[in-house]
């Protein structure tokens, strides 16, 4: 009796041990998880907000719809200045700007642009790919799609609102957009009770349960929350 006092005695403490090394581990492990997911997430929301931006340059407004962001990337243009050559410092002390360099390469004037040390300067509009302009590493036309989808989630979307009617306070209309993913999207396969704690922990707060940028409600700069 005595021998099985003692062997239930061990493996108590054992296994005490054992749930209190897992209650320190299991939060610690949950919390790495979900930093190094939410690294790929934010900069997936940081490529909607710069695809959106992009969009409302063109439109005057936001787009609730992936389907029609992801056409405006494949198909827009992007108007960017090909720049070669610079100004040295004794040009700009002689009050020759960048502006007034480019106005006499326009003209095309041989011998103006050569007293002006301009052969080699060269300011020009051009238009390329709006998907190369902005991703130019990121993604391509096979795989920009993927823009619209969460990381480490079953395939689900990001949930993109739009507030194009917004009026601010002195009666200036000013188009708000937000995207947003929520920590059970993207948790879920991770430790559950970590999740609901850090559920219940941003609604205590009075916070987004998950990752957000923009807002449709007030206008935010467009930031993110975890900005």
């Amino acid at each position: 009796m005595k021998t099985i006092i003692k062997i239930l005695l061990v493996v108590s403490i054992g296994l005490l041990a054992y749930f209190c090394i897992m209650s320190i581990i299991t939060p610690i492990k949950f919390d790495e998880q979900k930093a190094a997911r939410e690294k790929e997430i934010t900069q997936r929301l940081i490529d909607i907000r710069s695809a959106e931006l992009e969009y409302k340059i063109q439109k005057g407004v936001y787009t609730d719809n992936f389907d029609e962001l992801i056409q405006f990337l494949k198909n827009a243009k992007k108007k960017t200045v090909v720049k070669e050559g610079s100004l040295s410092d004794k040009q700009l002390e002689a009050g020759l700007t960048e502006a007034a360099a480019a106005r006499i390469v326009r003209k095309g004037n041989k011998s103006e642009i050569a007293a002006n040390g301009l052969e080699n300067f060269r300011r020009d509009t051009a238009y390329v790919s709006m998907l190369e302009a902005i991703f130019p590493t990121r993604y391509t036309a096979e795989t920009i799609d993927k823009i619209a989808i969460v990381p480490f989630s079953e395939n689900k979307k990001f949930v993109l609102k739009t507030n194009n009617d917004y009026v601010n306070a002195t009666g200036i209309k000013i188009p708000l957009f937000e995207a947003s993913t929520l920590y059970s999207d993207y948790l879920y396969d991770l430790n559950h009770q970590e999740m609901l704690n850090a559920i219940d922990l941003q609604k205590k707060l009075e916070r987004f349960p998950g990752l957000k940028v923009g807002s449709i409600e007030e206008p935010n700069n467009n930031a993110g929350n975890w900005e």
